[in-house]
């Protein structure tokens, strides 16, 4: 039984209620009320809160064969903007959606980050996506940022890939913009996007290979990051010993082997060509050229080997991959999973991203709606972004 004061607990089922709405609408109140357990004139109370402060409106009638057919209610996901960046290292991509994270308007921008320059270029950008925007009752409501590196506490720490650590995105952005700015590792994103848009798992991995190579945890329903937002750095677990130097000081480091840089370095080195791009080696694979065929067989290898070592420590029922080499060549899921033990392919469920590098984007925009809301448990399944 909830115990406590009396505006906590109101606090507490209006969040419930919201909630409620937002992942089971359209409903009537006495759907609400029966769904939750909680009184009718309770329900009532609230929703005319919310009705009144436009986070829900009246839609229409259910269908019912007796009586006053009931209202139905649903969640006002227009009457706000939400924008997500993705930090990547040689683009930038911004996203502006509603409070759904649907209606989503992507725009890429193909220039690497500098230090110096870096955070006018995001004020330059999101101040010329406000401009666009038509009014609506609340407005940007949250900016979410994507960065390939360790976040802690919105707080960048560690980028291995560019020169972003320790400098003050979020504080700067919100004086500048007064709208309150939310930054996570884009691994984690990814992994919050999977769970709210495609499958509500108790527990999942979503790894992410790009320059890089992280982890998304997902334990228990909440995102996993660990004492210092370090947990799931799977790049830099040693998957060969006394293997290739790594920038962070170790050798044999997984990221060595699998990761975009690496995986075309190797490419380069077995045919000898100077100039190789992802694009270069799936045509080549698809002619059934050696030096594709034995470096798609190493990156299958060392990738099923960080794949066994997450599950072996995690336990989850789902790792999810996302690399355009996976994305461009399907065929090689079934590669690793025969390089999986039968036990893994028993009770662990490997499979591709849907969602791709948009779930960076989507995984950043669910954060901003949650905080905004102040809701904890949002499910989207079903919604097209």
């Amino acid at each position: 039984m909830v115990t406590g004061s009396r505006e906590l607990i109101r606090e507490m089922n209006r969040r419930l209620v919201l909630e409620t709405v937002i992942n089971d609408g359209p409903l009537s109140r006495a759907a609400i009320s029966k769904k939750l357990g909680l009184t009718k004139a309770t329900i009532s109370a609230i929703v005319q809160d919310l009705l009144e402060e436009q986070y829900i409106e009246e839609i229409g009638s259910d269908q019912t064969q007796y009586g006053r057919k009931p209202i139905l209610l649903q969640f006002c996901r227009q009457n706000g903007y939400i924008i997500a960046l993705d930090l990547g290292v040689e683009r930038t991509v911004l996203m502006v959606c509603d409070l759904l994270g649907q209606n989503c308007r992507l725009h890429q921008y193909n220039c690497p980050l500098e230090r110096d320059t870096s955070i006018d270029f995001l004020l330059q950008l999101i101040r010329n996506q406000i401009r666009l925007l038509p009014a609506t009752p609340f407005g940007v409501v949250g900016i979410g940022i994507g960065i390939h590196g360790t976040v802690c506490r919105n707080e960048i720490t560690f980028t291995p890939n560019y020169n972003l650590a320790d400098l003050p995105i979020k504080d700067t952005l919100e004086d500048a913009l007064e709208i309150p700015v939310w930054l996570e590792n884009e691994a984690n994103l990814s992994a919050l996007a999977e769970k709210t848009f495609v499958e509500n798992h108790k527990n999942l991995i979503h790894v992410s290979i790009h320059a890089g190579v992280g982890a998304g945890i997902i334990l228990d329903h909440h995102l996993y990051t660990g004492l210092a937002g370090t947990a799931g750095e799977a790049g830099h677990m040693i998957v060969q010993p006394g293997g290739r130097s790594c920038p962070c000081g170790n050798h044999g480091c997984l990221e060595q082997y699998i990761s975009e840089p690496a995986v075309l370095s190797r490419y380069r080195e077995l045919s000898g060509r100077t100039t190789v791009s992802i694009d270069d080696l799936v045509w080549a694979y698809n002619q059934k050229e050696n030096a594709a065929l034995a470096v798609t067989d190493e990156f299958t290898t060392y990738l099923a080997c960080g794949i066994n070592n997450l599950w072996n420590l995690f336990s989850p029922e789902c790792i999810i991959l996302n690399s355009q080499l996976t994305a461009y060549l399907p065929q090689l899921l079934p590669e690793i999973l025969q390089k999986l033990s039968p036990r893994f392919r028993a009770t662990c469920h490997l499979k591709l991203s849907t969602l791709q590098d948009t779930g960076v984007l989507l995984g950043a925009a669910r954060v901003c709606i949650s905080k905004y809301l102040g809701t904890e448990k949002l499910y989207f399944f079903g919604l097209q972004p």
